[in-house]
């Protein structure tokens, strides 16, 4: 077979793919064109709210909604997905008069959502639709509608949701992360959201989670012999030692480097003291410090270990590069 046409489909795909993603791309800049008060008004709603925020929706849009609703719950807005035709079977006891529900619909006029918000305006719940028509009948009966129309679906056929689902995602996501900054919410707050995940991991893991101590540290005092401190660093496979002083004070650090360097120089490990060829003050960190600081602070020293020390220079205890990732912070 030619190779002409295969090239040919592949130049076709490539061409498609492109016109898809600069057709949701200018949907998306449209959207910022187009943001005014209304945007400002929905925040503003929903800050006020003593509820939650209840998002519907149904198809593709209940798809946006379902991970609206998702991307709030985790970044500091109490929040759920009710399933639009769920909603009219039994769902809507789950809405009470303090919520606010954001309804998603491009056309605006989706028979599911029409039929449950008379019931939720009764109870006394405000309403945020987003749709793609400001005369459709959802978006007369919101209290603050946002605008989401798109010029065209990137679909070929001007059909499938795309363009459409792609810049109500981008709105929803625009709205959680303004609730976001208004309610102060940090990294520490979404690491306590996410404890599972990556990020709770780098936040929430501490030294003192990961670090070694009690017999598993090593050290060696002062006056100890350079083979003392080789045995010793043998014992905890850290591939250094601590050398401390009266009270646990830490004096310095030799490490694998360090002895590489003895033995080019033709250090007599017999007679040898650790305290001639070590490294004096070392660099520390807290126990208390998170533990992805330690793993910068190693990072930006090229370093393979760092001490712990507590706030009086004592030692408490050690880590290396294998700590931090045994316990997946780096």
């Amino acid at each position: 077979m030619s190779s002409a046409p295969i090239a040919a489909a592949h130049a076709r795909v490539i061409a498609l793919a492109r016109r898809v993603l600069i057709v949701e791309a200018e949907a998306v800049q449209t959207l910022a064109e187009r943001l005014d008060e209304t945007f400002t008004q929905a925040v503003d709603m929903i800050l006020a709210s003593k509820g939650r925020v209840i998002v519907s929706g149904i198809g593709k849009t209940g798809h946006i909604g379902r991970k609206f609703a998702a991307t709030l719950a985790s970044t500091g807005t109490p929040a759920y997905f009710v399933h639009a035709a769920e909603a009219a079977h039994g769902d809507l006891g789950m809405i009470t008069a303090d919520d606010v529900l954001v309804a998603i619909s491009y056309s605006g006029s989706s028979e599911e959502l029409l039929k449950i918000v008379p019931l939720v305006k009764r109870q006394g719940a405000r309403l945020i639709a987003l749709t793609g028509n400001p005369d459709s009948p959802l978006a007369r009966e919101a209290d603050v509608h946002l605008n989401g129309a798109v010029r065209e679906e990137a679909c070929p056929l001007n059909l499938a949701p795309t363009a459409s689902t792609t810049a109500a995602l981008a709105l929803t996501d625009a709205l959680a992360v303004a609730l976001l900054d208004a309610r102060g919410f940090g990294p520490n707050d979404f690491a306590r959201s996410h404890p599972g995940g990556a990020l709770g991991r780098r936040l929430l893991t501490h030294v003192f989670d990961v670090m070694r101590s009690g017999d598993a540290l090593p050290r060696v005092g002062e006056d100890a012999l350079l083979g003392e401190a080789l045995m010793e660093m043998t014992r905890a496979g850290m591939g250094m030692t601590a050398i401390v002083g009266g009270d646990d004070q830490i004096i310095g650090i030799y490490t694998d480097g360090d002895l590489r360097r003895s033995l080019a120089s033709g250090c007599n490990f017999s007679t040898a003291r650790v305290a001639d060829v070590m490294k004096r003050g070392p660099r520390t960190i807290q126990a208390s410090a998170l533990a992805v600081e330690a793993a910068e602070m190693m990072e930006r020293l090229r370093i393979s270990q760092l001490l712990v020390a507590d706030p009086e220079g004592r030692l408490v205890g050690a880590l290396n590069h294998h700590d931090l990732m045994l316990a997946k912070v780096i």
